[in-house]
């Protein structure tokens, strides 16, 4: 081929004397190179031009040269390579157009639209460059007479930035695309101790998009303030152990001072090797996210943490005011459970009880935290429909007569009535509570006579707590059971009345149950 021709005006002393000021930085040989990959059959070719780019630098960085002599031997290199910056590509090797077919095997099969492509050909008639410019997607096409030393660096500075700008762009553009998807994860966190551990988990994702980023070391948390200081809702690293204490306990004065300085601010703030992201909200509470070992971000990472910052402000807004209001169904809830069980002058904490109970038993037999949270909600009030029995029943001092039994019966659908109409889950899953936590395993329960897996398992929780609380106190229609003949009777009734599975769990975990029933006397 004609590659001899390479250079052959110059002598290597010719190059640019200032090529190392091009972004170089006295620390270059310790910055990972640029890759690039000399495709070529003629080895001068490659000798040639390592010689002239020898101490060639771009940015603190020097050049790696990675030697090819055939289009297959190129395939497998770009393969083994994907992060090349440049290749150097000659037209005609092991046949004439074995460099365009390369090119096109690049941006087609291997899919790498970042590397750029420079075509060097000392034989343009066999690849016109108008026809090969618009057929193929290459970046360059040079003929190898023209390449002189001080044009091959101009054509490998241009290369290299486009190189790396496309890069930034790429990285941005997947910096983003986590951003959004890690908040819409966030958004669907209920729990504020979840949302912190979330923000973390995130942030950790976010980060390891940049090749250098040492994240793996980093140590960080999520606070919310306690009046002066601030309690660790979510940890990493060295603060993993953290979680639940108070920021003063764990860290060190400077450390302090570095929250301090955000919080006087009330922004987010980058010093030293210390990140720390200030979130305020409405309501005047706020949050810190604390993150160290930051000094090695690039400005990218730093724009993709201000750009996920700004969402986690708003799911902080969200988070907290979806706590509030659950907090106030929940005050409502039980407070209306407490009403209707308060006509009875004889129950104390029973609607409270139940509803720990309740939580207990979900969590212990597998439902989800939120339908486990759902169901202690809900819990307070299965004897809403009681409001519509007569005192005389509801308050007898004695065992009911049949008659009587029949009349109190109709509570529970009573209670589904005045719930079913809402269109929201929380009254859904009251209404059903209600509605079924009369309703037995054998199907001898009232008021649908349901059987088995027919009853919703908010039902049947709720059946086994209400009973275990009415038996384990005193009322006004009977005296209190000692636990063991409470626990013999579930046992008796494992199958019959109770679902046997919750009944097995219930005994598995029995003494949390016990200590809940004696931590909350009436």
């Amino acid at each position: 081929m004609a590659g001899t021709e390479i250079f052959s005006k110059y002598s290597v002393s010719s190059k640019p004397a200032h090529n190392k000021a091009v972004n170089g930085r006295s620390n270059a040989d310790q910055k990972r190179p640029w890759k690039i990959i000399i495709a070529d059959d003629e080895a001068e070719v490659h000798n040639v031009t390592r010689m002239v780019l020898s101490d060639y630098v771009f940015e603190g960085r020097p050049l790696q040269f990675i030697s090819a002599y055939s289009a297959k031997e190129t395939e497998e290199l770009i393969l083994n390579n994907p992060d090349t910056a440049i290749i150097l590509l000659d037209v005609v090797m092991e046949t004439d157009d074995a460099g365009l077919k390369l090119s096109k095997y690049i941006r087609q099969n291997a899919c790498n639209q970042f590397v750029r492509i420079i075509l060097r050909t000392g034989q343009p008639g066999k690849a016109p460059e108008k026809d090969v410019i618009i057929e193929y997607d290459i970046n360059e096409y040079k003929e190898k007479t023209e390449l002189t030393v001080q044009k091959l660096f101009t054509t490998i500075t241009a290369a290299l930035r486009s190189y790396r700008d496309l890069r930034i762009i790429e990285k941005s553009r997947i910096g983003l695309e986590q951003i959004i998807k890690s908040s819409a994860h966030l958004f669907e966190q209920q729990s504020l101790k979840e949302f912190a551990k979330g923000v973390l988990t995130q942030l950790i994702s976010i980060l390891k998009l940049d090749e250098s980023s040492v994240y793996l070391q980093h140590s960080g948390f999520s606070a919310i303030s306690d009046k002066n200081d601030f309690i660790i809702l979510a940890a990493t690293g060295k603060y993993e152990n953290a979680v639940n204490h108070y920021v003063s306990d764990i860290l060190s004065d400077d450390m302090i001072g570095y929250l301090k300085q955000s919080v006087a601010a009330k922004q987010s703030i980058f010093v030293d090797d210390v990140y720390v992201g200030y979130f305020a909200t409405k309501n005047g509470n706020q949050n810190l996210l604390f993150l160290k070992s930051c000094a090695n971000l690039t400005q990218l990472d730093r724009d993709l943490i201000r750009i996920f910052s700004n969402n986690v402000a708003i799911a902080f807004e969200n988070i907290l005011l979806h706590k509030e209001l659950i907090e106030t169904h929940k005050e409502m809830l039980l407070t209306l459970g407490e009403v209707v069980e308060n006509r009875s002058r004889d129950v104390g904490k029973h609607a409270y009880r139940v509803s720990l109970f309740c939580h207990l038993l979900a969590v212990k037999s597998g439902l989800s935290q939120e339908d486990s949270d759902l169901l202690r909600l809900v819990s307070p009030i299965h004897d809403v429909g009681k409001v519509a029995i007569p005192d005389s029943i509801l308050l007898k001092p004695g065992r009911l007569t049949n008659e009587e039994f029949e009349r109190i019966k109709p509570h529970t659908t009573i209670g589904h009535d005045i719930l079913k109409n809402s269109n929201r889950k929380i009254m859904n899953a009251a209404a059903i509570v209600a509605l079924q936590h009369h309703e037995h395993w054998d199907g001898t329960g009232y008021p649908n006579g349901l059987k088995g897996e027919d009853i919703h398992i908010f039902g049947r929780i709720t059946g086994l707590a209400d009973v275990f609380d009415s038996l384990t106190h005193w009322r006004i229609y009977k005296e209190k059971w000692s636990m063991d003949r409470v626990v013999e009777l579930i046992k008796q009734q494992q199958g019959l009345r109770f679902d046997p599975r919750l009944v097995d769990i219930f005994l598995q975990h029995l003494n949390l149950f016990v200590e809940i029933n004696s931590s909350n006397p009436d």
